[in-house]
């Protein structure tokens, strides 16, 4: 079927949602909790567009709505601007000092907010992408806890976790950099935890926690897996791929 997003005719499949397909076609909808990998948690916001459908207007959030029919997609109205600044402006009042939450503001000219009080030091957005990467890991080290302003993402009681294995993929989905990981002299720090790390056999660099490659050898009921870090895996499979086809 064809939906028109912005004027622009576009191909999408049944139950495809919005997001997706203004993606494939080089349509910039904002977006802070999505990602490909972790689908549907729609805590954000900023992705909200208008649908027509029947000569009547909704806002929806575009990473969540499925596509079913011809429609019309607006994806910067005024009234869609306004209310992103809205989001925007709040954003910013958690975390008044994140560097990606200062480029949105200017880019939708949303001046720094001065009337809530905030932590300083605070960056995390809670979209919910790092307790969800953990969760799907089959780990749960992390999870949102309290509620109100005081919510936050942690670990039990803010204390290490002992289930946690240190592979950073929280941090690596975070889209606000607010997980911060610390590796030095071999060992990496996470959530107020210290992990010794391996070396990649081939090229000697640190790649991954001791528990991190146990709990992926569990996983694999035992068996060994390469001691090769993700580069070098990807070097050696292209030069087989060499030596086969020449």
């Amino acid at each position: 079927m064809e939906i028109v997003i912005d004027g622009m005719r576009c191909e999408a499949e049944y139950g495809e949602y919005i997001l997706e397909i203004a993606g494939r076609n080089n349509i910039r909808i904002p977006a802070l909790c999505h990602s490909n990998a972790l689908p549907g948690q729609a805590s954000c916001r900023l992705c909200i567009v208008e649908v027509v459908e029947n000569n009547r207007s909704k806002i929806v959030t575009s990473c969540v709505y499925p596509v079913t029919c011809e429609i019309e997609v607006i994806t910067n109205s005024k009234k869609l601007t306004d209310m992103r600044k809205t989001i925007i402006m709040l954003l910013s009042a958690r975390a008044p000092r994140n560097g990606y939450i200062d480029r949105l503001r200017e880019e939708y000219g949303v001046p720094q907010v001065t009337r809530f009080s905030s932590c300083e030091k605070e960056e995390c957005v809670l979209c919910g992408l790092c307790t969800s990467a953990c969760d799907s890991l089959g780990i749960s080290a992390i999870s949102t806890v309290s509620r109100g302003t005081s919510k936050k993402v942690s670990t039990p009681f803010d204390e290490p976790s002992p289930v946690c294995v240190g592979c950073g993929a929280c941090a690596s989905v975070c889209p606000v950099g607010a997980i911060k990981i610390i590796e030095a002299n071999g060992k990496r720090t996470i959530w107020n935890r210290e992990f010794r790390m391996v070396k990649c056999s081939r090229c000697g660099e640190y790649y991954a926690t001791f528990e991190q490659l146990e709990y992926i050898r569990q996983k694999l009921n035992g068996q060994e897996r390469s001691s090769l870090c993700e580069k070098c895996r990807r070097a050696v499979a292209a030069q087989k791929l060499k030596d086969i086809y020449g």
